[in-house]
């Protein structure tokens, strides 16, 4: 596959944006595991190669196990994952399929019990900027980085 328009060259300030909410939330209280979780389980849903491959690196350099990232896909029936974690997940796949059914009060409220509301803005705008990326690097062909 070739590789289509490269927006980053093409349109940088738009860039310079994504770059910014990407600063804004390496500075939030998610942990780096959090956010690489998030990362790839909106880029399994969106089958996203590239970012499905940048993410598991990520997620193994910061201490996340195989085990973890194969099961992902399948959080909800494994113990791997803390009752956190699937509360986060739940909502990363509800955010990133947003025109299904929008996000539920019963997924919100689970969220609630486990995270603050300012840490589930931090985990929505994280969910938003890899759902971004992934629309990006889907729909110009950005090859896989080895």
């Amino acid at each position: 596959m070739e590789q289509r328009v490269n927006i980053a060259t093409i349109f940088p300030e738009a860039y310079k944006g994504m770059y910014a909410l990407v600063t804004a939330l390496n500075k939030t209280a998610l942990t780096p595991i959090q956010k690489e979780l998030i990362k790839i389980r909106a880029s399994q849903i969106n089958h996203c190669a590239f970012c499905l491959n940048m993410h598991t690196k990520d997620a193994l350099k910061y201490g996340e196990t195989q085990q973890r990232i194969f099961l992902l896909d399948a959080w909800r029936e494994t113990d791997l994952f803390t009752p956190e974690e699937k509360a986060m997940l739940a909502l990363t796949e509800e955010v990133t399929l947003i025109s299904q059914h929008g996000v539920s009060d019963a997924v919100y409220k689970e969220a609630q019990q486990y995270f603050s509301d300012e840490q589930i803005a931090h985990i929505i705008m994280a969910v938003v900027l890899i759902n971004a990326w992934n629309r990006i690097s889907v729909s110009t062909l950005v090859p896989i980085a080895d």
